[in-house]
């Protein structure tokens, strides 16, 4: 698969991680470097985790489906992205209270909870013959990298962009589930 390509992924797979950012970003009274990097390394940790241990079971038994994996990883793909399109269509309940502190318990919560989709791409990167390694390294970094600037942002500019991340995560997932089959000649003429 193309760095590109990996990218994009990452990219899709990172806005889960970015709109929960932009909240963190909120919840924060007075910015703060630490608290931030720790937030973007945990949500960067889990959506590179998540993928690899996908990987290892989907190998498990790609050999047994490998004349249909391609559907397989298209409908994984879409199946995340029309959730997180649904998600970023959603109507957001109005303004919580916002804690002062930010409970690392919680960040680790949402950390693997925004990246069980990953754990779903990790699948189809097995019937995929995905390096796994550029993968989890590309996935990871990405997460980080847009995690710190939905926490910054979402402490200077407020809730605006959370759907928004949402629905092009979603949108971006769906597009390369549609590659994969174009890659694979389902559409072929």
């Amino acid at each position: 698969m193309a760095f590109y390509t990996l990218w994009l992924i990452a990219l899709g797979l990172s806005m889960d991680a970015f709109a929960v950012s932009i909240s963190k970003g909120l919840a924060m009274r007075s910015f703060r470097w630490k608290q931030a990097l720790l937030i973007a390394f945990c949500f960067g940790f889990f959506q590179a985790i998540m993928p690899f241990i996908g990987y290892l079971l989907g190998s498990q038994f790609s050999r047994m489906i490998q004349d249909w994996d391609h559907w397989v990883a298209f409908l994984l793909l879409s199946l995340i992205g029309i959730n997180m399109l649904r998600e970023g269509f959603k109507e957001e309940d109005e303004d919580e209270a916002l804690p002062h502190l930010i409970s690392m318990k919680r960040v680790f919560t949402l950390g693997l909870a925004t990246s069980i989709d990953a754990l779903a791409v990790g699948i189809s990167f097995a019937f995929l013959k995905v390096d796994i390694l550029e993968a989890v390294w590309i996935i990871g970094m990405t997460t980080l990298v847009i995690s710190f600037i939905g926490i910054k942002s979402g402490h200077f500019l407020g809730k605006k962009f959370k759907n928004k991340a949402e629905i092009f995560g979603g949108l971006v997932l769906i597009i390369m589930g549609i590659k994969v089959l174009f890659e694979h000649g389902v559409f072929a003429f």
